[in-house]
């Protein structure tokens, strides 16, 4: 095979290992000027490779976002020596290769994450999968890069790039008006950061509410500009999901209370409280999982509502403030974390008080501005002992003088 080009992501055959390995060993033998990195994340080399010890110690264990499970190599060769994995000339050739990933282990140190969850890539297959084992599915939202890692390092498994960021990142009193360029960065730094779970973005209002064509153009955008794994789309859409499933894009619906649908339901309120509405939602979430809807989003809905449609379903089912007999459940990061400057909704539980933490530690950092205990000396860098002596320098503030 010919060099593959650089940020290509690709199934390393087992011939590919064979060669890595044989690199290895060359690089061992080899004293050149000619470097050649690549990164082969998540896997072991087959029993069969034999790798001698030379060649082992120029595995080093990398981190990359937190995760234990990629190696580096640097292999040295020889200027003009032909690799499949390289070309003729590596030159500092760098070459990146992912696993694609299903329901396989990569390789980890201990094959866990920092919170003990099996580094396992979640994926559609795999959440449907838990709902017939019945294992609760857990979901958060996320923005950014630091709080997308911290929730992918703590197992959650599905990651929503939600355009609640609107309201809690960018201040604005609704959803409605994020663009699709926001959405598209701020997709972008989430996907940096998860490793493991399945990473959804939102389509923004009018982003889909036009033409199908109109909506799987933005889709495809997600997937491909951004990297998201799956789109989320509110309403009984069911011509764009179906659209959105032949053209192989996962697809999570939204029903019950739909916040883009704010105006026309007059606020944020429970939805399906009457026997018609009831119905409604249940055939809606039929429908939109028959087009292929992968995962449906009840949000606001009675729970008596939710574990019926749940029931009745063959893909998860994921609540917020739908009550307990979901598949899973979501909720907005910073209402998780008290970063709403907002009296929470009925249905949320905060876990931890962020903005007083932050709020003190802010005030704290001032106190100690304000007073000159910030920065110590020890925090300070130095001059080395003999230029200051050459330019007469003492430790006194000030104390420079010309010689």
């Amino acid at each position: 095979m010919g060099p593959i080009p650089s940020g290509r992501t690709t199934q390393l055959s087992a011939a590919e290992h064979v060669h890595a390995a044989a690199i290895t060993q060359a690089a061992s033998k080899l004293n050149t000027r000619s470097m050649a990195q690549f990164y082969l994340s998540g896997f072991e080399y087959p029993d069969e490779v034999s790798i001698s010890q030379p060649a082992r110690e120029l595995i080093r264990p990398a981190s990359l976002h937190g995760e234990n499970g990629t190696f580096a190599l640097q292999a040295s060769l020889a200027p003009g020596v032909y690799s499949p994995l390289f070309g003729s000339h590596p030159e500092s050739a760098e070459r990146h290769w992912r696993q694609i990933m299903s329901l396989t282990n990569p390789s980890t140190n201990d094959g866990s994450s920092s919170a003990g969850v099996p580094i396992t890539k979640v994926t559609m297959p795999a959440l449907a999968e838990m709902k017939r084992q019945g294992k609760p599915i857990s979901a958060l939202t996320a923005y950014d890069y630091p709080t997308s890692r911290l929730a992918d390092e703590a197992g959650i498994d599905l990651i929503l790039v939600g355009d609640s960021l609107a309201m809690v990142v960018l201040g604005h009193e609704n959803t409605l008006a994020i663009t699709v360029d926001e959405m598209l960065h701020h997709t972008r730094a989430v996907r940096r950061a998860v490793r493991r779970a399945l990473v959804v973005v939102d389509m923004p209002f009018g982003s889909y509410h036009g033409s199908i064509a109109e909506g799987l153009a933005n889709a495809i955008r997600f997937i491909k500009e951004a990297g998201a794994e799956a789109v989320k789309i509110e309403g009984p859409r069911v011509e764009l999901v179906r659209a959105l499933t032949e053209a192989e894009i996962p697809v999570v619906g939204h029903l019950g209370l739909t916040p883009q649908s704010v105006h026309r339901m007059g606020g944020y309120r429970v939805q399906a409280r009457t026997a018609e509405t009831v119905l409604q939602l249940k055939a809606d979430a039929m429908a939109l999982a028959e087009a292929g809807a992968g995962i449906i989003v009840l949000e606001g809905v009675p729970r008596e509502v939710a574990a019926a449609i749940t029931a009745v379903l063959s893909v998860p089912t994921i609540g917020i403030g739908a009550g307990p007999d979901c598949d899973g459940q979501i909720l907005v990061f910073h209402d998780l974390v008290n970063l709403t400057f907002a009296t929470p909704a009925k249905f949320v539980r905060r876990y931890a008080d962020a903005a007083g933490l932050i709020r003190t530690a802010i005030e704290h950092y001032r106190e100690d501005v304000e007073r000159r205990a910030f920065p110590s000396d020890e925090e300070s860098y130095h001059l080395p002992e003999a230029v200051r002596q050459a330019l007469d320098i003492t430790q006194t503030p000030g104390a420079l003088r010309k010689v």
